[in-house]
């Protein structure tokens, strides 16, 4: 595991609750993780997909969050892609190719394309190996960012019953968790939450009076800092 970490990704160890999720992973089994952002999520199932045989699938909502993600992954050496509606046809079908040659080790996707039974034929054609879905918290209708086609995601466990699913958010309140474990059917997923407490950070509330003459003091005292 170590190893490759330090290939992919350059760092040398793993934070507990990172390698606890990665080993669960391994393992087959589902997870359900909430992290703050800067926590590492993303590497909680890049990792394993460069450890398991086959390609693992990130279900992600952004075209922009996807194209980040994979530019990343190719500068490290990591095989992965995405598919969605700023793709050409024609660079489509080279993808699928690739995927079902098993040339790619991550492959993102929008929940829209979920939805379409060409692509899950499609994915029934691949070595899939594990499932991914980003900003899970968009799953629960008391989520931010409401996108109903995340809730249609839980028909990925009948058409691949054996491929372990990791959902990941920064975001979830005590009741969007029940909604994506209920929607997800994770009642057996291994759940870590870890402390969105940020020890280099210090909250402070103060009466709002003469706002803009404080703001002006702030913004003096720290110019330089």
């Amino acid at each position: 595991m170590l190893k490759a970490l330090k290939t992919y990704f350059g760092f040398d160890t793993l934070r507990p609750s990172q390698e606890e999720i990665i080993q669960t992973i391994l393992r087959g089994e589902d997870a359900f993780v909430l992290m703050p952002t800067g926590g590492g999520k993303s590497l909680c199932y890049q990792l394993p997909a460069m450890m398991l045989p086959g390609l693992t699938l990130v279900v992600s909502p952004l075209i922009a969050l996807m194209k980040d993600q994979v530019d990343g992954l190719r500068a490290n050496g990591v095989p992965a892609a995405f598919l969605n509606s700023s793709i050409e046809r024609d660079e489509q079908r080279v993808i699928e190719a690739e995927a079902r040659a098993c040339k790619i080790k991550l492959l993102y996707v929008a929940p829209e394309r979920l939805v379409l039974s060409g692509f899950r034929q499609f994915l029934k054609q691949l070595n899939l190996n594990l499932i991914a879905i980003d900003e899970a918290h968009c799953i629960s209708e008391w989520g931010h960012d409401f996108r109903p086609e995340y809730r249609n995601l839980k028909s990925l466990r009948p058409d691949f019953p054996t491929v372990p699913i990791v959902a990941l958010t920064a975001t979830a309140t005590e009741r969007v968790r029940g909604d994506i474990i209920r929607e997800l059917s994770f009642e057996k997923a291994r759940v870590f939450l870890s402390s969105f407490n940020r020890a280099n950070l210090r909250y402070q509330v103060e009466p709002k009076r003469d706002t803009f003459d404080r703001l002006l003091v702030l913004l003096k005292k720290y110019t330089h800092e």
